[in-house]
């Protein structure tokens, strides 16, 4: 199994880094006595991003227009989606606490809100064949999203994460699909951070290595992590 990033990808938007990693024998159910700290982790990130970002433009932030630019590349306005992180920060500056969903994807909230990078993350038995970051197709089959009662299919020239069944995530880091999707059951999982400049790598590696700390500290498990880019543009796994 693998993740690979489309060569078309660098060309349209050069630079674009992923920090990318592969957990398995993980424990995401959740150890009562972690409850408390994890909330308290998500507390404090959110606290921190009222308090830095309050008064700010959030669409003339420097970890925000590249997204809105991307997504006007491929044909998206921010009145119809705007990437997990402007999405994530909006609710945060609205005053809204992320509620507890699981283990993985609280850790993972918590590593987006203090980086400031989208991060997202799928169930690895759920996967089939190898997993491909790219433009749609004409003819992709239609999705089931998180949050939405219809399968649609993505729009032709939308970056995409798709494996052999089809779409993963639309728009890039926009939505999931509920078909592989973290749950307290995953035991194992491929979570990924996305940079586009002017953060580089350096700021990916610092995120990457928050992240695998707070897996390994809140999870357990195996993980092992690397950097995906233009020199190095696929990642593979037993």
């Amino acid at each position: 199994m693998s993740l690979f990033i489309d060569p078309e990808i660098f060309v349209t938007f050069p630079g674009v880094i992923l920090g990318v990693i592969v957990a398995r024998d993980l424990d995401n159910q959740g150890n009562p006595e972690d409850v408390p700290r994890l909330a308290e982790l998500l507390r404090a990130e959110e606290e921190r991003v009222r308090t830095e970002l309050a008064g700010a433009t959030l669409s003339e932030h420097p970890r925000i227009t590249p997204w809105r630019e991307a997504y006007r590349k491929f044909g998206v306005t921010p009145k119809r989606a705007t990437s997990s992180i402007e999405n994530l920060l909006r609710r945060v500056l609205r005053g809204e606490e992320m509620r507890p969903i699981n283990q993985l994807v609280d850790l993972y909230n918590v590593v987006s809100l203090r980086h400031l990078l989208p991060v997202g993350g799928e169930d690895l038995a759920r996967i089939e064949g190898d997993v491909r970051l790219g433009f749609a197709g004409a003819n992709e089959p239609p999705v089931t999203l998180l949050g939405e009662a219809e399968a649609r299919p993505p729009h032709p020239g939308e970056v995409i994460y798709r494996d052999a069944l089809g779409t993963l995530c639309r728009r890039w880091n926009w939505k999931e699909a509920i078909r592989t999707k973290l749950t307290a059951e995953t035991t194992g999982a491929f979570l990924v951070l996305e940079a586009l400049p002017p953060a580089g790598k350096e700021d990916v590696e610092r995120a990457l290595a928050d992240l695998v700390a707070l897996v390994s500290r809140f999870c357990g498990g195996r993980v092992e992590a690397d950097l995906l880019d233009a020199s190095h543009p696929e990642l593979r796994w037993d």
